[in-house]
């Protein structure tokens, strides 16, 4: 753990005690804090993201210049099948 999170995890724990009057260890602040996490993955998955959705005006008009008319029909069936087998 970096010198950083853990001075946050013990400026947390001093909160909980102060607003509660509760005595927590580390150890269950972090298991709090990641039961949450997991109840919240995506958002988790999401925060390492590099960029955000929706995608800016100039992104959006970047991907419609990059789009081609193949003439061939696409589903979303067939979109699966070349994703995920």
């Amino acid at each position: 753990m970096s010198v950083t999170g853990g001075s946050t995890l013990k400026e947390r724990q001093a909160e909980i005690r102060l607003r509660t009057g509760s005595k927590i260890t580390q150890q269950e602040l972090l298991t709090r804090l990641i039961d949450d996490a997991d109840e919240s993955r995506d958002d988790v998955i999401d925060s390492f993201r590099e960029s955000t959705v929706p995608l800016s005006e100039d992104e959006k008009k970047a991907m419609r210049r990059g789009q081609i008319n193949s003439g061939v029909e696409t589903d979303e069936s067939d979109v699966d099948d070349v994703l995920y087998k």
